[in-house]
C-alpha cells in the first residue's frame, strides 16, 4: 500500500507513513501465511470440531473434516472402563500412528502468532494516531448506502478491471473487507487462540465463559481462519486483475 500525497503534507512525512505501512504489511502477510500452514497441519492432527468445553476422539463431534489419515481412521482397540462402576469413563487405545506426533506445527504456530500480535498492535496504534485507520480503512456512513455498495459490486463484475494505483483511497468494498480483517477477524483469532491455551484460560476464565468453552473457541477459530483464507484468495486475485506489477511495486517499493 502507498499513501496518497496531500498538498499540505510534507513529502518526507508521506514517505515515512508509507514505509511503516509496507513494513507491517510484509510482516503480517508472512505471519498469516505461516499461521495458515501450521494451523492446517494442526487441524490435520485432529480434524474434528466440537462445541462446548470438552471434545476428543471418543465424544461426538460437531463435524469432521476429511483431511489427513486421522479422519475416520477406524483404528481403535476395544473400549475399556477406567473403573468398575457402571458410569465410569471409557477409554480406547489407538492402533495406528497419528499424524504429527512431535507437535512441530503447534510450536511454529505460536511463534508466528507473536509476530502477528506485536506487529498488528503496532499497526493499530500507529494507524489510529496517524489517522490512517479511520481515513483509509474504516468506511464512512455514506459509503455503506445500498446504492453505493451495489455500484461498487457492479464495477467489480466487469472485466477487465481498471488499473489500480496501489494505495488509498479505497473503494467501499475494499474498506469493508480491510476493516473486517483488521478490526474483527484478527482480534477474534487472537482471543479464541488465547482461550485454547490452558494457562491463559486458567488465569482468565472469563474467556471460556465468553466463547462458551475451549472447544467452542477452537471451532470459532477455524471458521474465522476460513474467512481469512477466503479474503486472502480474493485479495491476491484482485491484485492480479488490477495490475500485478504495479501493485507489487507499490507494496514493496512504494512507487
Amino acid at each position: 500500500m502507498v499513501a496518497v500525497i496531500s498538498i499540505d503534507e510534507p513529502r518526507h512525512s508521506v514517505r515515512m507513513r508509507a514505509r511503516w505501512i509496507r513494513l507491517s504489511h510484509a510482516i503480517l502477510a508472512a505471519s498469516v501465511l505461516t499461521l495458515a500452514f501450521s494451523g492446517f497441519a494442526i487441524l490435520m492432527v485432529h480434524p474434528r470440531l466440537y462445541w462446548g468445553n470438552a471434545g476428543n476422539d471418543l465424544t461426538p463431534a460437531l463435524f469432521e473434516l476429511p483431511i489427513s489419515r486421522n479422519y475416520q481412521h477406524g483404528g481403535w482397540g476395544a473400549p475399556e472402563k477406567f473403573g468398575p462402576d457402571t458410569g465410569a469413563a471409557v477409554t480406547r487405545v489407538r492402533t495406528y500412528e497419528i499424524f504429527n506426533q512431535n507437535s512441530w506445527a503447534r510450536s511454529l504456530h505460536f511463534l508466528a502468532a507473536w509476530f502477528l500480535v506485536i506487529t498488528g498492535l503496532l499497526y493499530l496504534l500507529v494507524g489510529a494516531f496517524s489517522g490512517h485507520l479511520w481515513r483509509n480503512l474504516v468506511p464512512e456512513a455514506k459509503e455503506l448506502a445500498p446504492s453505493r455498495l451495489w455500484q461498487d459490486v457492479q464495477a467489480h463484475l466487469h472485466l477487465p478491471l481498471p488499473r489500480a494505483r496501489g494505495g488509498p483511497p479505497y473503494a467501499p468494498l475494499q474498506k469493508i473487507s480491510y476493516a473486517f480483517v483488521v478490526l474483527i477477524a484478527l482480534p477474534l483469532m487472537l482471543f479464541t487462540g488465547l482461550t485454547m491455551a490452558p494457562a491463559v484460560a486458567a488465569s482468565y476464565p472469563g474467556l471460556l465463559d465468553f466463547f462458551g468453552g475451549a472447544q467452542s473457541a477452537r471451532t470459532i477459530h477455524f471458521f474465522v481462519f476460513a474467512a481469512l483464507m477466503l479474503f486472502l484468495i480474493v485479495h491476491v486475485a484482485m491484485v492480479v486483475l488490477t495490475g500485478f506489477k504495479r501493485q507489487m511495486r507499490s507494496i514493496t517499493l512504494g512507487d
